[in-house]
Order: structure tokens, then sequence, then C-alpha cells
């Protein structure tokens, strides 16, 4: 692998996490002022700004090895849909807040488990992001996993929603450990993350935590794909165009 294909590879994979951050970030902005609590409001914001800044970091350092016009404004407001490569579970819409924990908790396990492979990466400035971003992410699970079990095992309503929104979302998990050809060499030379090999622990982290909080876990078999290659739901362009408006309508504004 040639070092300019090796970089191109690299700048996928920084991108690539970055969109799932700053999509998430994008949809628990939109719930703020939403929760059942002025405390829960605040706690989505602060989530929300800890992936916003994570999104920053891996946009700064792709447009770096980029190069061009590459930065992180273009990369987060002037892509199409198609050009997002984001899970589809983070584009999910908050339908309540039973589906904006339900979300969270999935990803948080997923994002645990992977910033604590890539703290390990051999190239340090990936390494160092990730390290920073497990710290937030520990707190994130820990986080959305109290109210998996509070909800879950709460009153007959509250289980009600939250296993509603587990069913609802489940099948956009697995996405999350499908591993995308381009980046073998770089989990082979120990920059990129093995995805699949996360599975296991979220599933036994999961299955727990579903157990503990007398939920079930959903049996059909079914998971969605295509957000790694830009294929979404109908969902991530409405957020885009709410995203991106100021940007596309004052074209380099600023402030």
């Amino acid at each position: 692998m040639t070092v300019a294909t090796t970089t191109n590879t690299l700048v996928g994979l920084l991108v690539r996490h970055a969109d799932d951050n700053t999509i998430l970030c994008q949809r628990l902005g939109e719930y703020v002022s939403g929760a059942p609590e002025l405390e829960e409001d605040l706690a989505v914001a602060n989530v929300a700004l800890d992936h916003v800044g994570v999104a920053m970091h891996l946009y700064e350092y792709a447009a770096e090895l980029d190069g061009g016009e590459a930065s992180m404004d273009n990369y987060a407001m002037l892509r199409s849909e198609r050009e997002f490569t984001n899970a589809l579970l983070v584009e999910q819409p908050n339908v309540d807040f039973a589906h904006v924990v339900a979300r969270g908790f999935f990803f948080d396990v997923y994002q645990t488990l992977l910033w604590a492979q890539l703290s390990a990466s051999t190239d340090e400035r990936l390494a160092g992001i990730a390290a920073r971003a497990f710290k937030e992410a520990t707190y994130h699970l820990r986080h959305s996993r109290a109210w998996m079990l509070r909800l879950g095992d709460g009153t007959a309503e509250s289980h009600r929603r939250v296993q509603a929104a587990v069913d609802a979302v489940w099948r956009f998990t697995g996405e999350l450990f499908v591993a995308v050809d381009a980046d073998s060499e770089l989990v082979a030379e120990g920059i990129g993350a093995d995805v699949a090999a996360l599975k296991p622990e979220f599933d036994r982290i999961v299955d727990a935590t579903l157990e503990e909080a007398t939920l079930v876990r959903p049996s059909d078999p079914y998971q969605a794909t295509g957000g790694r290659s830009g294929m979404h739901t109908e969902h991530l362009g409405h957020l885009l165009a709410e995203m991106q408006w100021m940007q596309r309508t004052y074209p380099g504004a600023t402030w």
C-alpha cells in the first residue's frame, strides 16, 4: 500500500467517524428543551457538545491530510447526503425520549469499544483523539445505560416506550460492525480499528443491560446497511437541509 493510498484511506476513516459524531450531535441538538426534565436537557446538550468536539478534531486531521480546499466546515456543511458516510443509526429521528435513550445507548456502547481500540493506534494523532473521546464516551454510556434501566424497569408506560424504541432502532446496530474493505490495510498496520472484533463485547454489554432492564432483545434478524457507502434513510436529507441552511444560503459567511 503506497503512502498516498494509506493517507486517502485514513482520511476516509477519520471522516466516517467524524460524520457519526456530527450527525448525532445535530440530532441531540434538535432535542434540547424536549427532555422530560431540565437536568436532562442540560445533559443532552453537553453530550451533543462532546460529539461535535470529537468531530472537529477528526475533521481537522482529515483536512490536513487531504489538503486543497478541505476544512472542518467544508466537510460538515458543503457535502451532500450521498457524500456523508455516517452510520444509519445516528440519523434516526427523535421520536420520543425513549428513542433518544435507546439510540444513544447502542451508539455509546459501540463508541466506548471503538475509542478504546483506537487509543492504541500506531497513528499518534488518532490515538490522542481517541483517548480523549474514550473518556467522554465512558460517561455517555454510564448516562444512557442508567436511563435504559430506569425506563425499562420503571412504569408500565416507560417500559412499553423503551421496548418500542429498542425494537425500532435495533435494525441499525449491525452496520456499526461491518468492516469497510478499504480499512483492511489500516487495521493490519495497527492504525485503524477492527470493528467486527468489537461485536462480541457489544453483545455482552447490551444483553446484560437489556436483561437488567427487563427488556427483550429483538429477534428480527434484519439489519439495515448503506450509510457507510452514502446510501441513507430518508431522514438524513431533511437533517442536512436544516443543519447546512445558513452556510449554503450565505456561502463563506463569517461573524
